[in-house]
């Protein structure tokens, strides 16, 4: 990999970024589904404001997102406070932080495609699946997930696509800190910021776009072939 030319900060810097959005992507599933199963099926009052909650961060601008983070949960927040003195469990100025920022904000992507996915579900087949005797659960676990996973999985991917690309909310709510919350954005505003930094720059952002692109391609192939087997089968 050295013919990258990168520096070892910069390998640093690729390598939290995958970290960060990896950690983003997973920790937000549960509850992407969960929503995403809610706002699809669901009919309950204030279904409208919870897909408006949802949907936030996508029309927010994200130093707002990231500034509502630092209330919450840093450690004078009510959440991170109690999560520091209680569990030890510290998310500002630290790389958990950047994940929970990079999770929130790709968050409504990863609902958005989970939901739609379920939608496209025949209730039909739950309907028959439940007259058999089958509970909710086991319904969900054996029919109406497995044929929303082409949604899942696009999900997954776009979240993480978000997460590697996420700045604004990132850098609000745990700073610019080498080897802890330096990711690939913050890196490149950092050198954009000092004389001489257009080619670590340059070459940062060719990697984001090659990671990002590797992201979606693999999504839309995977979501085809997950789709062709549910067809079939």
């Amino acid at each position: 990999m050295d013919w990258l030319g990168l520096t070892p900060d910069e390998w640093n810097a690729v390598r939290l970024s995958i970290k960060v959005a990896t950690w983003a992507m997973a920790g937000s599933l549960p509850a992407g589904i969960l929503i995403a199963l809610l706002l699809a099926r669901g009919r309950f009052w204030g279904k409208s404001i919870l897909n408006g909650i949802v949907h936030l961060p996508l029309v927010l601008p994200p130093v707002v997102t990231g500034y509502l983070l630092l209330l919450s949960f840093g450690r004078r927040g009510p959440i991170g406070a109690f999560l520091a003195d209680n569990f030890g469990i510290v998310f500002s100025f630290r790389w958990t932080g950047a994940a929970l920022a990079c999770g929130v904000m790709g968050f409504p992507l990863m609902v958005r495609a989970i939901r739609l996915s379920i939608e496209a579900v025949d209730s039909k087949l739950e309907a028959a699946a439940a007259t058999l005797g089958a509970n909710r659960l086991w319904v969900f676990a054996t029919i109406t997930l497995p044929l929303a996973l082409p949604g899942v999985i696009a999900g997954m991917i776009l979240s993480f696509a978000k997460a590697m690309g996420e700045f604004g909310a990132t850098i609000t709510f745990v700073s610019n800190i080498p080897g802890e919350t330096q990711t690939l954005p913050s890196l490149i505003y950092t050198f954009t910021q000092v004389p001489g930094g257009d080619a670590g720059a340059l070459r940062l952002t060719l990697i984001s776009v090659a990671v990002s692109m590797v992201a979606l391609v693999a999504s839309e192939a995977l979501a085809r072939r997950l789709g062709r087997q549910v067809h079939v089968e």
